[in-house]
């Protein structure tokens, strides 16, 4: 048994897979980590329009340089994900921020959990790594995510994660930026995947690397990101919570008159009868949305797992 897991002499397929965009500084020291923690994996390096010298270093480094013209983290995951075939993929920042020791025992609990994804939650005292408003949005944005889809997982934008090839392969990559990180978490949760999470060292940038993240501009992308992907996977509730508002709303505004009405036998604020009846009208027309739209995520996601199950589970060869 102890031999099977060895995934250092494993002749099994292992890819490490690393987006990168103007880190010259910091790309020949990320491969040459990965080749020496792993020395049977294919480091390969997707160069995202980098105008210094990362292509150089990269290649000087013994990684295999492949080029993604459209800009943005998504779109290279896309094209990574679509290009490579292997048993497992490793998926990391080439900014020189985590810890290449963690990948053999990442991958080690990969195949002893037949998991599909293990994600490398961020352990770091330096507060100049992890600055403290990244720490309470990545915080209050795994909360969001977990209490609607599941828990599952802590640091929901975790750059360095394990992937079993059946992830891979039915993963539908539609984001273009630094959301993709949410788009696995709830690709996962949403199939009801088996997944797993380990603590993992996480460091500064080295002198000279600067980072690509715009807290505010990137904070608004994911939070729409999850938005949307409420809408997508849960419809039902997010209509339904807008048919019951809009119903509210009708119920208060025409309850008195109602009342006039019975009273009297007039209507005396016709406007506002008028408003409370499309109000009323508005919450079934929504809640028969969320039932119709309910019943399309359905199909959808049967389709996303037949396509998970067309690929065989993990197994290392003994």
């Amino acid at each position: 048994m102890a031999e099977r897991f060895n995934l250092l002499r494993a002749p099994a397929r292992v890819a490490v897979l690393i987006p990168c965009h103007n880190e010259a500084t910091t790309i020949a020291k990320v491969v040459l980590d990965f080749q020496a923690a792993l020395p049977h994996a294919t480091v390969y390096v997707y160069d995202n329009n980098s105008t210094d010298g990362t292509i150089a270093e990269a290649e000087a480094a013994g990684a295999v340089v492949r080029h993604e013209r459209l800009q943005g983290k998504g779109h290279v995951v896309r094209r990574m994900f679509a290009d490579i075939e292997a048993d497992a993929y490793i998926l990391v920042d080439g900014d020189d921020t985590y810890d290449a020791a963690s990948a053999p025992s990442m991958l080690r609990l990969l195949l002893e959990r037949q998991a599909d994804m293990v994600s490398a939650a961020r352990h770091c005292n330096d507060r100049d790594a992890y600055r403290r408003g990244h720490r309470l949005g990545n915080v209050a944005l795994t909360r969001i995510v977990s209490w609607i889809f599941g828990d599952g997982i802590s640091d929901l934008l975790s750059g360095y994660r394990v992937f079993s090839r059946r992830f891979v392969k039915s993963f539908p990559a539609l984001s273009s930026g630094f959301e993709t990180e949410t788009e696995f978490t709830v690709h996962a949760l949403a199939l009801h995947m088996p997944m797993q999470e380990v603590q993992a060292p996480y460091r500064s940038r080295p002198h000279g690397s600067r980072s690509k993240l715009n807290t505010f501009v990137d904070g608004m992308r994911i939070i729409r990101a999850i938005v949307t992907l409420v809408q997508q996977e849960r419809p039902l509730q997010v209509f339904s919570i807008a048919g019951l508002v809009l119903l509210c709303l009708g119920v208060v505004l025409g309850t008195p008159v109602v009342v006039a009405f019975l009273e009297t036998g007039l209507v005396p604020r016709l406007p506002t009868a008028l408003l409370s009846t499309g109000l009323v009208l508005l919450a079934c027309l929504s809640q028969t949305c969320g039932l119709i739209l309910d019943a399309v995520a359905r199909g959808r996601k049967e389709m996303k797992r037949l396509a998970y199950l067309t690929f065989a589970p993990l197994e290392w060869p003994r």
